[in-house]
């Protein structure tokens, strides 16, 4: 009896397949909007738990002024030196730190150039950030204190200015320093926020700040916390330390701040949920429009087929069979409805990833979900019509033209 139902409601959506196409199309929106706009929130916040692990785990960054300025003012206080960084060096509570200083110039190779980030640094910063060298080699000691003329580049330098071929031990010039490759770094890919971290070249920081900078000045310091270490106590101690180095009375505002890089992801996690809840949520208003569509439409389908109902009521179809089948037939049509907003959703959020560059990432429940709800909406928006065409009075019905 339920096959019989099934298959006379698909008769009845295949004989009118323009209206039942019109019909479904507010629940295919809204399926595809929301698993779309869920699929690519889940993706997003995957890459940004990915680029946050890339910059290394247990990293803590130093920087100078105030954690937070209002608008309009000034942050006047003192760069670190490489004095302080070699303080920091001294603290137990942290395995690795490294002077960060950057400069934007353009890197020279033969008759090709390219504007890329320099980043002035020791070999702790490969360490900490996750960098692994590729081909050649990273920074000696004695290259990193004596401020020697060698480079590490990103794979995006390479590729502008070497193509595929094996840069280290050949020679680029950044406005008038001849800088040798000693290595290449591994690819890691765009950043949290859609920077390129291959566009880079890593010198000497001492290299950066007398060639390049002009000045001694360290703009952040990036550290590791040591093994077992809490980030609460390895704050509290970077803290007490650059207090004393810097003179700040008791009572007295800091005139510097330590990150977190975890704080960051989990700042850009929550941010990034507020959205994607709120975009869904407007994308499953569509739902709620096309579940009144099905309705609309299948009153109509009452209206236009009161005769073939009559038949039925007066040969002695029950009312509950009537009403059945035209439950059936909206829900068969909402079904339809989200399979097929699935499957656009999906693609949708598939090609989405493609541009942004971030992990394909489906949620199987949110999918489930979807489908469970449109086959809902055909159970609730269907069966209004479905009861107006069990009532219908068999001779009235049949007096109908």
């Amino acid at each position: 009896m339920l096959w019989e139902t099934v298959r006379l409601a698909f008769t009845a959506i295949i004989r009118n397949a323009l209206r039942s196409f019109l019909t479904v199309l507010g629940v295919v929106i809204g399926v595809a909007a929301v698993i779309a706009m869920v699929t690519v929130g889940q993706g997003s916040s995957e890459q940004v738990s990915s680029n946050v692990e890339s910059l290394g785990t247990n990293v803590l960054v130093l920087r100078s002024g105030a954690r937070m300025m209002g608008p309009g003012t000034r942050d006047t206080a003192p760069a670190f030196k490489l004095a302080d960084v070699e303080a920091l060096r001294e603290l137990t509570v942290l395995s690795a730190v490294a002077p960060v200083v950057s400069a934007s110039e353009t890197a020279v190779y033969g008759n090709t150039n390219r504007s890329t980030s320099i980043t002035g640094t020791t070999s702790d910063y490969l360490e900490i950030g996750g960098w692994e060298i590729a081909r050649g080699r990273g920074f000696t000691t004695l290259e990193d204190k004596s401020g020697a003329n060698v480079c590490i580049i990103g794979e995006t330098v390479r590729t502008a200015l070497f193509g595929a071929t094996d840069p280290t031990g050949e020679t680029i010039r950044i406005k008038a320093i001849s800088c040798e490759v000693i290595g290449l770094l591994t690819a890691k890919g765009a950043g949290s926020f859609g920077q390129d971290q291959d566009d880079i070249i890593i010198m000497p920081v001492r290299t950066v700040q007398r060639r390049l900078i002009g000045d001694q000045d360290v703009a952040s310091v990036s550290m590791q916390l040591a093994s077992g270490v809490s980030t609460d106590r390895g704050i509290s101690e970077i803290e007490t330390l650059m207090r004393e180095r810097r003179r700040i009375e008791i009572g007295e505002e800091d005139d510097f701040s330590v990150t977190d890089m975890k704080e960051i992801a989990s700042m850009l996690n929550s941010v990034n949920s507020v959205l994607t809840g709120l975009l869904s949520s407007v994308a499953a208003v569509s739902l709620l429009v096309g579940g009144i569509g099905i309705m609309n439409i299948m009153l109509v389908s009452v209206t236009e087929r009161t005769r073939e109902i009559g038949i039925r009521l007066a040969v002695g179809a029950q009312a509950g069979q009537v009403l059945m089948q035209f439950l059936v037939e909206a829900v068969v049509l909402s079904v339809i409805g989200g399979v097929i907003g699935i499957l656009t959703g999906l693609g949708l959020a598939y090609v989405a990833a493609r541009i942004m560059v971030i992990p394909f990432a489906p949620n199987a429940s949110v999918v489930l979900l979807a489908f469970v709800f449109s086959a809902v909406v055909g159970v609730i928006f269907g069966y209004f019509p479905a009861r107006s065409a069990a009532r219908l009075d068999p001779i009235e019905a049949l007096r109908h033209q």
